[in-house]
């Protein structure tokens, strides 16, 4: 049963706290942690073009990514309630900007992702059952100059997104639960695979000696902007615990922490990974190479490594999915509390006390994009405007400094202002870079976007 709490006439509705440290950290790790890490190497590797400069790139992301986290933890203790960003925007700039990221998300910063790793999750487990590959049509329609096509892929992942709906509607702890298992065996997966791979795999540490370019080649530097976009996509989601603020226990202390350690426990495994993937192959024989996971733990295990590596991939999509099915649902619940969103988004399960009606909304429009398969070109298109989004949070932290001198901070960021500085600089460099480079992909971001304005303008008429 779906109802809105009880509660006094003028009060809104609130989520439970009850979410833990460890638990929203796994859910920063499993929402960072996904297919990313073992495809995006080996591209960094051919625009680097020396070992000590692909390390390198992947430190900056690091630095980034801590540079956000710190800034985050300002905002999130600042306002320690469900939304993330839609919060941090509303408060900073306003209504508007908060609901037009909020929209974003909904529209595809959050459910195109959630298609995508249920799609991937499915191609992975076809390693084992090939009939529920995406490649495998089971039945087609067609619609005009179109063809619908379902395959077993698609069949697999809604059933995928709708098991993890279900368990995230049953409650934060019960969901939190399966995130903290999806998160811990993914996470000592890949401990295993770097351990036993530098330990007793058939690699060679000569593959670290500089490449003839030198220790920075000139091409490093000519291609940091795109290698950085690509590091930074696998970065994205370090911010998953800002969502999940309204229900997390002791905010001011708990999402500072679970943000911070989320963070360096990414950067931990991202810097294993790569030093395990060097050891395994020169850097000649990773330049350009897709699968580069599977083509490293080949070179260290022999051909058996292909069935780890499909169960630690299918097993690393799932996690992520997971997270991502748990957080964004919190930005809707925030835009329905303020009258942004259809009313019946804020109700609070009257068993389980989770945003079920959110959930329920997600899960329906990502289906769509999996039936359809429209979600891959949302990831690209929207992909440039969430850049844009969450240099407009970390701004925030000097604009509410501001605006709002009397705002009480339980965490300050360390060095500031340089530390939100420095992130906002590289994510124009990024933004401006993208434009030029991509403006066709880029504008249609920016009508994404647009798209939600009449939607605000209708929600807020309604709610007056």
């Amino acid at each position: 049963m779906l109802t809105e709490p009880v509660m006094a006439p003028n009060a809104r509705p609130v989520l439970l706290r009850s979410i833990g440290v460890f638990t929203a950290t796994c859910v920063v790790v499993a929402n960072v942690i996904g297919v990313g890490i073992f495809t995006t190497p080996g591209f960094l590797a051919r625009d680097m073009g020396s070992p000590l400069a692909l390390l390198g790139i992947w430190i900056l992301g690091a630095i980034l990514a801590f540079a956000g986290a710190l800034s985050y933890s300002e905002l999130g203790t600042a306002f320690p309630e469900a939304g993330g960003e839609y919060v941090y925007l509303r408060e900073a700039y306003g209504p508007l900007w908060g609901y037009l990221c909020g929209w974003t998300s909904f529209f595809a910063g959050f459910t195109a992702p959630i298609a995508a790793a249920c799609i991937g999750f499915s191609a992975y487990l076809s390693h084992f059952a090939p009939h529920l590959s995406p490649q495998n049509v089971l039945w087609s329609l067609p619609v005009g100059p179109w063809e619908w096509r379902l395959s077993g892929g698609q069949v697999a992942a809604l059933l995928a997104l709708w098991f993890l709906s279900l368990m995230h509607i049953s409650g934060a702890q019960r969901g939190g639960k399966l995130q903290v298992v999806l998160t811990v065996g993914k996470t000592a997966a890949l401990v295993a695979l770097i351990v036993f791979g530098l330990a007793l795999g058939s690699g060679q540490w000569e593959h670290f000696r500089s490449a003839p370019q030198g220790l920075l080649p000139e091409q490093a530097f000519r291609n940091v902007p795109v290698s950085l976009i690509f590091v930074l996509y696998c970065f994205s989601g370090w911010n998953a615990a800002a969502y999940l603020a309204g229900e997390i226990r002791h905010p001011h202390r708990n999402i500072p922490l679970s943000l911070l350690a989320g963070t360096l426990t990414v950067t931990i495994l991202y810097l294993g990974l790569n030093v395990l993937f060097l050891y395994a192959l020169p850097i000649s024989e990773m330049s350009g190479v897709l699968e580069i996971g599977e083509k490293a733990s080949e070179a260290l295990f022999g051909p058996v490594a292909t069935h780890l590596v499909a169960a630690m991939m299918a097993l690393s999509i799932l996690a992520s999915a997971s997270a991502m099915v748990l957080a964004g649902p919190r930005v809707y619940f925030a835009m329905a509390v303020d009258g942004l969103f259809p009313k019946k988004l804020a109700g609070v399960h009257s068993q389980f006390q989770s945003p079920a009606s959110s959930i329920l909304f997600q899960s329906a429009w990502t289906s769509v994009l999996i039936l359809t398969g429209t979600f891959e070109q949302l990831i690209v298109y929207s992909g440039f405007v969430l850049v844009f989004f969450s240099a407009l949070a970390v701004a925030s932290v000097i604009v509410l400094r501001w605006r709002r001198p009397e705002l009480h901070l339980p965490f300050r960021v360390p060095l500031y202002p340089y530390t939100p500085l420095v992130f906002v600089g590289f994510s124009v460099w990024i933004f401006l870079y993208t434009l030029q480079g991509r403006p066709l992909e880029s504008l249609l971001g920016i009508a994404t976007v647009l798209l939600g304005l009449p939607l605000y303008f209708y929600w807020r008429r309604a709610s007056r």
